[in-house]
């Protein structure tokens, strides 16, 4: 199997050695195959799209724009 090293901040390395326990490799190989997995999903779901760049910006400008006006709009009626 193939190696490689990571960088992590003094901070995390001084948490993670305070966890002997846990193998914190293996952790981290769960983590990349989840990223990996949820990756080839997107992959697939967009295999056939046609939309363009530009569409999908505007997609995602129209969709953050209505979760800001939600969230706005419940913190004005858990304020009154």
């Amino acid at each position: 199997m193939p190696n490689i090293t990571l960088t992590v901040p003094s901070e995390l390395h001084r948490k993670m050695k305070a966890r002997p326990e846990i193998k914190w490799s293996e952790v981290v190989r769960r983590l990349l195959a989840e990223r990996i997995r949820d990756l080839e999903r997107m992959d697939a779901l967009t295999h056939r799209s046609m939309l363009t760049l530009e569409d999908v910006r505007a997609l995602d400008r129209l969709i953050k724009d209505g979760l800001l006006r939600r969230f706005e709009a419940a913190r004005r009626l858990s304020r009154a």
